[in-house]
Order: C-alpha cells, then structure tokens, then sequence
C-alpha cells in the first residue's frame, strides 16, 4: 500500500496572464466563468492540476481549453497561496504569464467568453486575479528591458517604429527615436530584411525580425541584452 501522508490537501490550480498589445494598447485575456463560486466574474484562464501533470502542463492544457492558445511564450511567475482566496476551498495557484501576437493568437472561445481587456480598464476580477495581474504587468516591465521577451508580442517580421512602439506601450513612457534605433541595431540582433510594408499611406518602411539563433550565440559570450 502506497504511503499517504497525515495532513490536509489542498487543491493545486495553474492561472495564466496572457498579455497581447492591441493599437499601442497592453491588452490582457480574461474569461467568464460558468459556475460558482463568483458565476459570472471575469478571472484568468486557468483550472485544476491534475495528479499526474506538471503545473506548465496543467497551464499549458488549460490555455488551450479556455482561449485556443498554444505554443506560446510561457513562463512560470508566481505562487499565490492566501489561505482565503477562494471563498469554497483552501486552493493554491500556481501563475504564469504569456506574450502573444493577437494577430497569430486569435481567441477561440464559446461557452467561456474569452475576451481581450486593456490592463488600464479591467472589469471586476474573481478571487485575487487582480494582484495575479498586477504581479504580472511588473515582471514583464521588469523583464522586457533586460530579456529579448518583447519580440513575442510582435509580427515575425516588424518595423523598428513598431518595434519602439511595443516598448513604450509596456514601459509607459517615451524613448527618444535616435537613441532607440541606434542602441537596438548595435546589439546586432536583428536581421535587415530585403522587405517593406504593405498597404500603408505614408512611406513604406523596411522589416526587420529577431534573430533568436544569433541572440543565443552572442548570450553565451557574454552579451548583455539592455533597453
């Protein structure tokens, strides 16, 4: 017989902050929920772990089931364990955050209403899925100016003027023009591509994408990534 330990067990759930940026508008995802408790509440997509599944897989399973999301930037943020915040049992959650470009992620969603919200505007949230989204807003704009995570919220291929654009949208706060451009095409990151944009007005500006190969090499001697 399998050993079984004495205490009490409370219940293990993984909740996702999936972040996308909308017309130069950081945008979260947040689903209805069907049942009680808080039937009705806007929350995070997320749910129970299962006994035999990791908590990324747990989130990862979830994700797909709440909004038709996959293979997307993932990574743990989090553990959220005060003992009432949920009103029906003692659960802890397990948060993750994920970047996502809407126009590759489209949201896929019935009966759970998945819907984009701008982070500056959001509705009445269940439990503490607030605090999970505060949480989460101050890892990416902690992490977005040391890490290369910002390129998940963009096409594959990007302008620089979108490029800059992404980073004033998370930082809150303008960057000069010059000293942006100068600073990102010196880490030597970034592939020139030999493409313009399509269906603009004003004049057509060239596309770029992020070398992930070349980063990687260039980390492990020694570069340091720095917005």
């Amino acid at each position: 017989m399998a050993f079984t330990y004495e205490y009490p067990r409370p219940s293990v759930t993984a909740d996702c902050v999936v972040f996308g940026i909308d017309e130069d508008t950081l945008k979260v995802v947040l689903i209805e929920r069907p049942f009680d408790p808080l039937k009705g509440w806007w929350a995070l997509p997320g749910g129970f772990v299962n006994p035999d599944e990791t908590l990324e897989n747990a989130a990862t399973r979830k994700l797909k089931d709440d909004t038709g999301m996959s293979k997307v930037f993932l990574e743990q943020l989090y553990t959220f364990g005060d003992p009432d915040r949920d009103p029906n049992d003692r659960v802890i959650t397990v948060a993750y955050y994920a970047l996502v470009n809407l126009s590759n992620h489209p949201l896929e969603s019935s009966s759970l209403n998945a819907t984009w919200f701008p982070v500056s505007k959001l509705p009445k949230l269940a439990f503490d899925h607030k605090k999970i989204i505060q949480a989460a807003i101050s890892r990416l704009r902690s992490k977005v100016r040391y890490m290369p995570i910002g390129f998940s919220l963009l096409p594959q291929k990007f302008t620089l003027t979108q490029l800059q654009r992404l980073y004033e949208t998370v930082l809150e706060r303008e960057l000069d023009k010059r000293n942006f451009r100068k600073k990102i095409l010196h880490m030597d990151i970034l592939v020139e591509l030999d493409e313009y944009q399509k269906g603009v007005a004003h004049r057509k500006a060239r596309l770029y994408r992020f070398d992930q190969k070349k980063y990687r090499m260039k980390k492990e001697e020694g570069f340091y990534f720095q917005i």
